[in-house]
């Protein structure tokens, strides 16, 4: 359980001091790190024993053990509010800058120019993205539709993904964008779509790495916020770069596309031309 669900189930049954330490808890989740347990008990204006004998009573053995479990939360997505200072734009910023660089020290132009040459070469290309993956997945859609056609997201509101994966086979892409807090099921979604035969290119933050081995080929892309929540300026910044690839894969065909597009947009005043 995690630590808030185990202070609800406990709190009825807390002294009012333990009360107190408890709800200084729940107040500062985010922010453990940098606090002792001594700096916490005094922040609650409660002894050091009470907050000791809080940690025990919610099954922890220590305060190092409570900072461990918020880790864990928090490196599986949960958003943990923070009371102290988030370091404003220059934290932000610099967490920011590390994404990016851990993510493009990884990928070589040779790796990124295979991703590339699949998707512009494949019959259909279908995206998957639940949740927080489903706006980057839809992002990618939008700018392969630029340069080739029969380019599929999955799953469509009030949709499932089954039908979508139906007829596919080696001549057709699968990109599963598998960031955390992902749905429990997708590891089945990823083996289904592996078993049609398509190729499978999967792409998530850290947390999706046991899965890699169900995919044809994997792309780590962190997305760790300076805050309470995660950042996907690095999975948009991949986005990009894939796109960018699949037009020059594309050559010709690929230019004309973007052409006739163009034209439309011109004949239906979609696009404002300023």
């Amino acid at each position: 359980m995690r630590i808030d669900e185990r202070i609800e189930q406990h709190y009825s049954e807390l002294g009012p001091q333990e009360q107190k330490a408890a709800d200084t808890l729940l107040d500062r989740l985010g922010d453990l790190a940098v606090y002792n347990a001594a700096e916490l008990a005094q922040l609650s204006s409660v002894s050091k024993a009470t907050m000791s004998r809080l940690f025990r009573r919610l099954g922890f053995a220590d305060f190092n053990e409570v900072k461990e479990h918020t880790r864990s939360l928090r490196s599986s997505g949960v958003p943990l509010a923070r009371q102290e200072g988030d370091g404003g734009v220059p934290l932000h910023l610099a967490q920011e800058q590390q994404n990016l660089d851990r993510l493009f020290d990884a990928l070589d132009d040779d790796r990124l120019l295979n991703v590339a040459q699949q998707l512009a070469e494949a019959r259909n290309v279908l995206l998957i993205g639940f949740r927080n993956s489903f706006p980057v997945a839809l992002h990618l859609r939008q700018q392969l539709l630029q340069c080739r056609s029969s380019v599929s997201l999955a799953p469509q509101p009030g949709q499932s993904v089954g039908e979508e994966l139906a007829g596919l086979d080696g001549n057709d892409v699968v990109v599963l964008l598998g960031f955390r807090r992902r749905p429990d099921r997708f590891q089945h979604v990823l083996k289904a779509a592996t078993s049609t035969g398509a190729s499978t290119i999967l792409i998530g933050d850290p947390s999706a790495r046991w899965l890699a081995s169900d995919a044809s080929l994997w792309i780590e892309c962190p997305v760790e916020g300076s805050g309470a929540f995660d950042s996907y300026a690095s999975a948009m910044s991949l986005m990009s770069v894939i796109a960018n690839g699949v037009l020059a894969a594309k050559g010709r065909s690929g230019r004309d596309r973007v052409r006739e597009i163009t034209g439309v947009f011109d004949a239906l005043e979609e696009i404002e031309r300023r």
